[in-house]
């Protein structure tokens, strides 16, 4: 099995619910959102996936989250912002993604790994 990975970030604000502490006040983070994309086989390139196209896709979760209170946004205005439903929320859009470009050598998404400080992360993995 092959795996790659690609790194980026985006800034966002966030309030816990149901929880009792200082996160259940607004605060924002610094996000660094790390993806790991498998495969059995090489594409006829010799790659699991292009890094750019793994960086577009990426793009397209961070976007919609970069800069916003993200209570406000869905799925966030009824899931919990945390670190983990995060990391859920873009491994399963990504694998969507990933899917619906129809790599000959089937790429999917290994794991998701969310950083909310540099010292904390939450992972969702297949």
């Amino acid at each position: 099995m092959f795996e790659v990975s690609v790194e980026k970030t985006f800034a966002a604000a966030h309030q816990l619910r149901n929880y009792q502490g200082k996160c259940e006040n607004l605060h924002g983070h610094n996000y660094k959102v790390q993806v790991c994309v498998e495969a059995a086989e090489l594409d006829a390139a010799g790659l699991v996936v292009d890094f750019v196209q793994l960086k577009r896709l990426m793009d397209g979760v961070i976007d919609r989250l970069d800069h916003t209170f993200l209570n406000e946004i869905p799925p966030f205005d009824v899931l919990n912002p945390s670190a983990e439903n995060i990391a859920r929320v873009f491994f399963e859009e990504l694998d969507s993604g990933l899917t619906a470009l129809r790599f000959p050598n089937a790429p999917r998404i290994a794991s998701v790994k969310v950083w909310e400080t540099d010292t904390s992360a939450a992972v969702y993995r297949r």
